[in-house]
């Protein structure tokens, strides 16, 4: 059985599009926000010197957050969700999960933006790689029938005024 959230608005996107800059700006705003899981696990993993799918233990994550906020019934925005960690190979449990545990049909898509895109410790990835992860993730939303909406390319004020007026009218 599903359980659909509609007070549950997802950031999600290519690395390095201002989604955390984004729900940083939420978050001052005084919005209930869920901080994005998969840099902290790359730096924990960097941490013990070990190897880590980084997939697996992120959707795991994803999936206990939203699991642990299923009865808030207020307004909620997630950066990065279940949906982020799947893959052509992810396995049956994890794509089973994002079918299940539904957010807004709504989903925000920050577009990719090379004039603020860096890489850093956790962010290895070049800005192609961004472009490819944007378009994959755009396409998996389609699949599981979200609705991409793209968030435009302006200052973090700017970003918030519009992800918060859309989210008033969903």
């Amino acid at each position: 059985m599903a359980i659909c959230k509609p007070n549950f608005f997802l950031l999600t996107g290519g690395p390095g599009v201002g989604k955390t800059t984004l729900i940083e700006e939420l978050r001052r705003r005084g919005e209930r926000v869920v901080e994005e899981t998969h840099r902290r696990i790359i730096r924990e993993a960097r941490a013990r010197s070990g190897s880590v799918w980084l997939g697996t233990l992120a959707a795991r994550e994803d999936i206990a957050q939203f699991g642990a906020m299923a009865q808030v019934q207020a307004r909620v925005f997630f950066d990065r969700g279940v949906i982020d960690s799947l893959t052509d190979t992810a396995p049956d449990w994890m794509w089973a999960a994002a079918r299940r545990l539904r957010y807004n049909e709504l989903v925000f898509v920050p577009a990719p933006w090379p004039e603020i895109y860096v890489q850093d410790a956790e962010r290895r990835q070049t800005f192609r790689d961004c472009l490819k992860t944007h378009a994959t993730i755009v396409q998996r939303l389609n699949e599981l029938g979200y609705r991409p909406v793209e968030v435009p390319r302006a200052t973090p004020v700017e970003r918030a005024d519009f992800v918060l007026a859309v989210a008033a009218n969903a």
